[in-house]
C-alpha cells in the first residue's frame, strides 16, 4: 500500500496532461458502473502506480501509471475466457489482438491495454461484464 495517493498533480506530471484526462474519464466510466473499493499501490518493477478496483476480495481491474504512459489490465479466468472468445466477433481488431498476445498464467489472461484516448472505452466496459455485472443503476 501507498503511504499518500498521489495528487492530480503528481499524476498530471507523471503521465502528461492527455493520458491524464483518459485515466480520469476511464475511473469515471468504471466509477459510474461499479461500486468497488479503491487501492493504491506500488506498480512493480515496470509501473510507478497500480489503482485497483476490488470487491470481496476479487480484483475487477486495475490501472497503471507510469512517465507518459497508462495502463488498464483485465485478468480473465477460465469461464471468463470461454465467454470472451463465444462473443470475441463483437470486440475491436485491437482487443481481439491484444486478447491473442496475452500471457496466460494459472489464474487466468492478463490482457494489459495501454489506452492514448477513450476508444476502447466500449470494449473495456463489455470486458469489465463479463467479470462481474454492473452494481451500479
Amino acid at each position: 500500500m501507498l503511504d499518500t495517493i498521489p495528487a492530480a498533480e503528481e499524476m498530471t506530471a507523471l503521465v502528461g496532461k492527455p493520458l491524464y484526462d483518459v485515466w480520469t474519464a476511464l475511473c469515471a466510466l468504471i466509477e459510474e458502473k461499479y461500486d468497488m473499493d479503491r487501492l493504491w499501490d506500488k506498480g512493480g518493477k515496470a509501473w510507478k502506480y497500480e489503482y485497483k478496483y476490488r470487491r470481496g476480495g476479487k480484483t475487477l481491474c486495475a490501472l497503471y501509471a507510469r512517465e507518459n504512459r497508462v495502463g488498464f489490465m483485465v485478468i480473465l479466468g477460465k469461464d471468463e475466457r470461454l465467454k470472451f472468445e463465444a462473443d470475441r466477433e463483437n470486440y475491436t481488431e485491437e482487443v481481439q489482438a491484444l486478447y491473442d498476445g496475452a500471457q496466460t498464467y494459472h489464474d487466468g489472461k492478463w490482457i494489459m491495454f495501454e489506452p492514448t484516448d477513450t476508444s476502447l472505452f466500449g470494449d473495456f466496459i463489455r470486458l469489465l461484464g463479463i467479470k462481474r455485472r454492473p452494481n451500479r443503476k
